[in-house]
């Protein structure tokens, strides 16, 4: 299985090196549920932006800039999708009426279903988690209506994260594992 972590950085108070080796330490705690893969998202400068390798979490410097109010990520335990292939990494890059990355927690079995029967088109990204990624794009917006049909259509064990260019963090929790912990004094979630 794989791993979702993340923090999100409401007040904004919390010093940059601190949410750094945060950053670090989250993804290094999560490479106990996958050594395949790992990224994170980000958003500078109103764009969301994505750092993915294929390799496990203690390998990489995850370095978001000063400023990041948001860090989603995940590491990856290969399922489906050749992880040498950086395109089947998570977070994924999704576009509807704004830009968001795309996390996905779990294993989804009505992947080649929805694609056989044309509700979502064929791609060269080989992961059943893409289709949550195609779900959002075909409604033509990410929003809550947006995300519950993608949650709805999915079948299979899941949570799924996703980010959009305005640092807004969505969590849609199946029945996958997900803690979010709150920091209330520092203005922050973090999920480990």
């Amino acid at each position: 299985m794989c791993a979702l972590f993340g923090w999100l950085d409401y007040k904004g108070i919390v010093p940059y090196r601190v949410l750094k080796k945060l950053t670090q330490a989250l993804a290094n705690a999560a490479e106990e549920r996958g050594t395949d893969a790992a990224g994170i998202s980000y958003v500078i400068d109103g764009k969301v932006t994505i750092f993915k390798r294929p390799k496990p979490s203690h390998k990489i410097h995850f370095n978001a800039p000063d400023g990041t109010k948001a860090i989603m990520g995940h590491t990856r335990l290969a399922t489906q999708g050749d992880r040498k292939q950086n395109y089947n990494n998570h977070p994924f890059a999704g576009h509807a009426d704004k830009e968001f990355a795309f996390a996905h927690n779990g294993v989804l079995w009505n992947d080649k279903e929805l694609r056989k029967d044309g509700t979502i088109p064929n791609t060269y990204i080989d992961t059943d988690s893409y289709i949550g990624v195609q779900l959002i794009e075909k409604q033509g917006k990410l929003d809550f209506d947006s995300l519950q049909y993608m949650a709805e259509t999915v079948e299979g064990n899941f949570t799924f994260t996703v980010l959009d260019q305005f640092n807004s963090l969505y969590i849609i929790k199946g029945s996958n594992p997900m803690y979010l912990l709150h920091f209330e004094t520092i203005g922050l979630h973090q999920s480990p």
